[in-house]
């Protein structure tokens, strides 16, 4: 089973690509104004099988997914193209960098929880390396020194012990998932929050809370900014069966690493 997906990873790339580049060749003149075809698998019979396969949810997950699209068109993305205008370049990669700085933590515990030595000491090390002489990590110097930065996520550590995936879900404004990468996220979300709690960064500085609600904000504008996808942006007519598919198929591609 390893060696077969694995085999299939180029493939998955290649029609990632393709959705990708498709949605250049695509105007927003074949779209409706308001509401793009939703097509479903039912249509094609061959395929029902394969493609509802793991997706009890499938209605909800429908309403959720257009929720999503119309979400990124009037609020989400708007936003996100106003900071992209005003913040310069760089200093859009700096706050990248700075977040991507701080979610090593994230990856550094579930690498070990995940027996993953090598991963971890990379993680330390990229750690240590960009909040020093990377300024808070708002320079990403360890990655030209041989530094790779690796994403994990408690998701993946239940995963890597055997649990399933579990059916598929689609969440408000977070996106495609399944049962176990929302446990994860729920799990590495309070780790997270109890780590604020612990070094006190709500407390001990005037005006805390607001502040710490301004980085959340600014956090969740930079994750939007850093992922590419833009919903129906590749004309695909079965684009959410095409999403779930890829989603899953990297999941499980993560798991294995």
């Amino acid at each position: 089973m390893t060696v077969t997906l694995r085999r299939a990873y180029p493939v998955i790339i290649t029609l990632y690509l393709a959705l990708t580049l498709a949605g250049c060749a695509t105007t927003t003149a074949n779209l409706p104004p308001e509401e793009p075809a939703m097509h479903t698998v039912s249509e094609v019979d061959d395929q029902t099988v394969e493609f509802l396969e793991g997706d009890p949810w499938t209605g909800f997950n429908h309403h959720m997914y257009n929720f999503n699209y119309r979400f990124d068109k009037y609020f989400f993305i708007p936003v996100v193209d106003t900071y992209e205008f005003i913040l310069p370049t760089f200093a859009q990669t700096g706050v990248s960098n700075f977040y991507n700085n701080i979610n090593e933590f994230r990856t550094l515990y579930n690498s070990l929880l995940q027996a993953k030595g090598q991963i971890a000491l990379i993680t330390l090390g990229r750690f240590v390396t960009n909040s020093t002489i990377g300024i808070a990590g708002l320079f990403d110097w360890a990655t030209p020194m041989g530094m790779k930065r690796h994403e994990e996520d408690f998701g993946h550590t239940l995963g890597v012990w055997g649990v399933s995936p579990g059916p598929y879900l689609v969440l408000p404004v977070l996106g495609p998932g399944t049962c176990r990468s929302a446990t994860g996220f729920v799990v590495d979300s309070s780790i997270h929050y109890g780590m604020k709690k612990l070094i006190g960064m709500d407390r001990n500085v005037d005006h805390g809370n607001a502040i710490v609600n301004g980085l959340t904000a600014l956090k969740a504008v930079d994750n939007r900014h850093q992922q590419p996808f833009r919903y129906y942006d590749s004309g695909y007519p079965f684009e959410y069966e095409m999403v779930k598919f890829l989603y899953r198929q990297k999941r499980e591609l993560n798991v294995m690493k």
